[in-house]
């Protein structure tokens, strides 16, 4: 029933598919009447020739009773002819004519409706991809982080492709199938009851025989579209780890773990296949059945002059007409339960818990400074596993605090924090006084930029990628933020300059040069806060004495949140905060932290990069003279 609340807003043009059903059946229940209206006037004239002329039909059915020939005397009763008079092929011509125009325009207007379904179910399967394009936009991240990226993807592209297929196919179906086949049973009542009865002997036969088939194969069909999912997000996963995979040598494992993802899909499909696929040879038997019992029945009644040779031969188009419309929904049943068990995973992502809503009425700091405070916060991502407990600290407008600590310890948690990917479980989080879970995200996530270790660029122009921090800026933008986060020089060696092209890899590049990109894309987004979350901890020493200057530059004048574990990054910062197990363990300057000789003084010394500090001192200075001990 969700599948077919999509088609709701195109209910108009559904209607008219209707009609055009409606009319469809009724033309082609009118050609098998037309057909056998058409053979008596056959048998009429082809006995009616050599019957002796002058008597009457009466008299003849009397005179062949009267001699014992009561069979060829039943027969004629069936048959509306004159004695001694041929074929009357201008009849015969009318009526075959007016049957091929039946025919034409039944096909005409099938035509016309499987057009309208197409476009119909086209409408509403694009409708189905932007819902469920919003919804991920709406997801939190914790449903991303439950779920593999590679199943996501199978739902929104092969689900959804299959029930557009499985509507493509069915719905022109679920429309005319009822109607012809009560169309066609009252026609056969009204033809011969008996005959009827033997027609409709067969419809338990048949329900039994799909109900069992369609109850065994359907849970091989929810198997089947879930290890679909899980197959692509194992090719998902491959072809993103490709290097990795060739590094430590586990090309042999991934394939071994593809295999055996993909040896899964093939049992459970077969299965599926195999027994949807019983469907149909079954439903033909049963059908053949039919013919038999119709035909041998029916001639029985001919020859006893209880219906005519063209009724029968009506009869046995309308049983082929009465079977068809079934026979057709059931051998397209495996398609339906396939269509099934993806529409239930489609509209179990639709129906996802989003994320919670923003304000009706969003606070709008009209000028931010950048004071961040994090009042008594509290957070936790799985409920029985504590992270962080009333967590509070003051970000003082314009300052750059480090956030150092061990792996797990929640630095990273409190930029998502501030960001409102997650929201808090206790306590509120202030931007100049006013509490973010009263803003809208897009008005906070305005005012914010990150640079994350996972560099995140698209196929398009070095241009592109740097305009992407801010909508409508010109080329004079994008080579001004590129200058001042140290990234001009490289790109000027380029053959094409800003123009050069990346793929969504951005191959050919180095970390620190993708690194530099999207230091100039945060730059451009001129962003109240700053979040540095590992910047650098994937390049070497001088190109990270290059993005420190960048990241000088971009740091100025803006509230900055820097996380880290390479400590030569942090020194300078104003304030350097030690996080343990969710916590604040200690707080203060590079120096002060040190002479405390506490857990950052721990830190510096199991690190022993001595060199790298002097570096980076080095860098810092030639980024920022005025700045403190860069003399």
């Amino acid at each position: 029933m969700q599948v077919l609340g999509l088609l709701a807003p195109y209910r108009g043009r559904v209607v008219v598919m209707v009609i055009f059903g409606v009319v469809g059946v009724a033309l082609g229940a009118a050609g098998p009447l037309l057909l056998g209206r058409a053979t008596d006037l056959i048998v009429a004239g082809a006995l009616g020739r050599g019957l002796p002329a002058g008597t009457t039909r009466a008299e003849l059915i009397a005179q062949y009773h009267a001699q014992g020939r009561d069979t060829l005397a039943d027969v004629l009763s069936t048959v509306d002819l004159v004695p001694g008079r041929g074929m009357d092929f201008s009849a015969i011509g009318k009526i075959l004519a007016l049957a091929v125009v039946v025919y034409v325009a039944a096909s005409a207007v099938k035509l016309a409706q499987d057009r309208m379904a197409a476009r119909v179910v086209q409408l509403a399967v694009a409708d189905l991809r932007e819902r469920m394009q919003e919804k991920l936009s709406r997801l939190p991240l914790a449903h991303f982080d439950r779920h593999q990226r590679g199943d996501l993807v199978s739902r929104v592209t092969n689900d959804v492709d299959n029930v557009q297929q499985t509507l493509q196919q069915a719905l022109g179906q679920v429309v005319t199938a009822p109607l012809t086949v009560l169309t066609v049973l009252v026609l056969m009542f009204f033809l011969s009851p008996l005959l009827a009865l033997v027609v409709l002997v067969s419809v338990p036969l048949s329900g039994v025989i799909v109900s069992r088939l369609v109850v065994r194969s359907q849970p091989l069909f929810d198997q089947q579209w879930a290890a679909t999912g899980t197959l692509s997000a194992r090719v998902e996963e491959s072809y993103s780890g490709h290097s990795l995979i060739k590094i430590f040598d586990q090309r042999t494992g991934a394939e071994h773990a593809f295999d055996a993802d993909n040896e899964t899909l093939r049992q459970v499909s077969a299965k599926a296949t195999f027994l949807s696929a019983v469907i149909e040879p079954a439903m033909m038997f049963v059908g053949n059945l039919n013919y038999v019992a119709v035909t041998v029945v029916g001639a029985v009644r001919v020859a006893t002059g209880n219906i005519s040779l063209g009724d029968v031969q009506a009869f046995v188009q309308y049983s082929g007409q009465f079977s068809q419309p079934i026979g057709q929904l059931a051998s397209a049943s495996g398609q339906l339960q396939s269509a099934v068990a993806s529409a239930a995973r489609i509209f179990a992502l639709l129906e996802a818990g989003e994320q919670q809503s923003d304000p009706v009425n969003p606070q709008k700091p009209t000028h931010v400074r950048g004071r961040v405070e994090f009042r008594d916060v509290s957070f936790r991502y799985a409920p029985d596993t504590p992270l962080i407990e009333h967590l509070s600290l003051i970000v003082e407008p314009g300052s750059t605090v480090a956030i150092v600590g061990p792996t797990g310890a929640g630095k990273s948690t409190l930029a998502n924090l501030l960001m409102r990917f997650y929201e808090v479980d206790d306590g509120r989080i202030l931007l100049d006084h006013h509490d973010i879970s009263t803003m809208s995200r897009a008005d906070l996530r305005s005012r914010t930029g990150m640079v994350l270790q996972d560099t995140w660029l698209f196929a398009g122009t070095i241009a592109d990628n740097i305009a992407y921090g801010r909508a409508g800026v010109t080329r004079d933008d994008v080579v001004a933020a590129a200058r001042a986060t140290c990234l001009d020089p490289f790109v000027c060696t380029l053959p094409q300059g800003y123009d050069t092209v990346l793929d969504e890899d951005a191959t050919g590049f180095s970390a620190g040069e993708k690194q530099l990109i999207t230091l100039a894309r945060a730059f451009l987004a001129d962003p109240v806060l700053l979040l540095l979350d590992e910047a650098t901890s994937s390049v070497d020493t001088r190109t990270e004495a290059l993005i420190q200057q960048g990241l000088s530059a971009l740091r100025a004048g803006r509230t900055t949140f820097v996380i880290a574990h390479r400590l030569s990054t942090i020194r300078h910062a104003d304030v350097i905060i030690v996080m343990r197990d969710g916590a604040i363990v200690e707080q203060g300057s590079h120096d002060e932290l040190l002479r405390a000789g506490g857990a950052y003084a721990g830190l510096v010394r199991s690190q022993d990069n001595r060199p790298v500090v002097q570096a980076c001192r080095s860098a810092s200075a030639v980024a920022d003279p005025s700045r403190p001990g860069s003399r």
